[in-house]
């Protein structure tokens, strides 16, 4: 049970590290837009951390305030998705504020993963 919530915790970090380096391939890249791939690692990451949201394989209790942030912050950046990928189809091109928040938000929460013990 061990190795498959460590195979989930695996998952999980894929999934981070397509949506953080989708944003990070569009920062250099100049262009600063949101891509199909970005929507999947948020995709793959969501769903990966709500299976380890479950109390399934541990002997220890949840932290659920972490969980609830993280969770909260997952959805912000969804909805940052969505509405930057409808501007970028209307306007051609995506909000810097929109574009910023959504790579800042993706760092604090892989941040909070790590700090908040």
């Amino acid at each position: 049970m061990e190795l498959l919530r460590h195979l989930v915790v695996l998952v999980h970090l894929v999934g981070f590290a397509v949506l953080f380096g989708a944003w990070v391939v569009e920062l250099f890249n100049g262009k600063r837009g949101i891509t199909r791939l970005m929507h999947w690692g948020l995709a793959i990451a969501g769903v990966a951390g709500l299976a380890l949201a479950a109390p399934w394989g541990i002997e220890y209790d949840l932290n659920y305030a972490k969980i609830g942030t993280k969770l909260v912050i997952l959805i912000v950046i969804g909805a940052l998705l969505g509405i930057g990928a409808g501007r970028q189809r209307k306007t051609g091109s995506v909000p810097s504020a929109i574009f910023w928040l959504i790579g800042i938000l993706t760092f604090a929460n892989a941040a909070i993963a790590v700090l908040w013990r």
